[in-house]
């Protein structure tokens, strides 16, 4: 039987998505990946020689980095399980785990410090708050509108995420300051950060809106993403506690693994460990 991807199998595979419970998230993502395969094929058959030659075509593309273009096969091959196209699935390909975190990626206390104040002087008194929340508690962005009226009078948020249910303290000085936003805003009910509309506010906007006061700041723009106050988090809880198993409990993993990528050191730390060391001599002789 030939194999086509149509929009009518793509709705299908969405809906068993969704009675599999997998978040609206993982649901968007697989979906624009699967989409981007599709566009690659256009009206041809899908077979495992195009499979390989799509594989190849994103390695080839400076476009993606190889984590990437892994999620997008892994997309694939899920869907191609649910079709019974078993033959058509690919390997991904084998990325050795980076021992340390690129200086572009690393947001720094005092960076995230200049986010904030900048939020707070242009008057995005909502954005500095959020800022502030996201970062003092080390929930996802997703995990946003949990973050009540009744849990920040509690200074205790009930968080229900990937099909784990979880308790997020609040800092005090971070409950003082969301119960005086609460009041301002007249809040009574609900996610404390609102649209007019009385809904949660959208993740795409406040990703927008970070990237806005970024020049403000004076922060590269690359650092700045919602899930980057995530990993400050937890490298900044690990560096006191040192305790990796409660952290991974703190951030909602259930894999360690996941939470070593949160607590690298950047590269200039690793370097520095290394000099430390005092394994090189200190002399430098003439060989000439």
């Amino acid at each position: 039987m030939k194999k086509y991807i149509t929009e009518k199998n793509l709705n299908a595979y969405r809906e068993h998505l969704y009675e599999e419970e997998k978040s609206p998230a993982t649901i968007r993502k697989y979906m624009c990946d699967l989409r981007k395969l599709s566009a690659y094929l256009g009206t041809q058959e899908l077979t495992k020689k195009k499979m390989i030659a799509y594989k190849e075509m994103l390695r080839s593309s400076s476009q993606y980095q190889l984590s990437s273009i892994n999620s997008f096969l892994t997309a694939s091959n899920c869907f191609f399980d649910y079709m019974g196209w078993y033959e058509c699935k690919v390997k991904t390909f084998r990325v050795q785990k980076e021992v340390f975190l690129p200086e572009y990626k690393n947001l720094t206390k005092a960076e995230y410090q200049k986010l904030v104040q900048a939020a707070s002087q242009s008057g995005r008194q909502r954005l500095s708050l959020i800022l502030e929340t996201i970062c003092a508690t080390g929930i996802r962005i997703s995990e946003l509108a949990e973050i009540t009226v009744a849990g920040a009078k509690h200074g205790m948020a009930d968080i229900y995420c990937k099909g784990k249910a979880r308790k997020v303290l609040i800092p005090k000085p971070l409950q003082k300051k969301l119960l005086y936003y609460i009041g301002k805003k007249g809040l009574r009910q609900g996610p404390v950060f609102q649209t007019a509309g009385k809904k949660p506010v959208d993740r795409s906007n406040i990703w927008k809106e970070m990237k806005e006061i970024c020049k403000l700041a004076g922060v590269r723009e690359e650092k700045v993403f919602p899930h980057n106050l995530r990993h400050l988090f937890a490298k900044s809880f690990y560096q006191i506690e040192k305790d990796i198993a409660r952290l991974a409990d703190v951030l909602g993993h259930s894999n360690i693994e996941t939470t070593r990528i949160y607590i690298k050191t950047t590269g200039q730390e690793h370097r520095r460990q290394l000099e430390h060391m005092g394994l090189v001599s200190e002399r430098c002789r003439d060989t000439t």
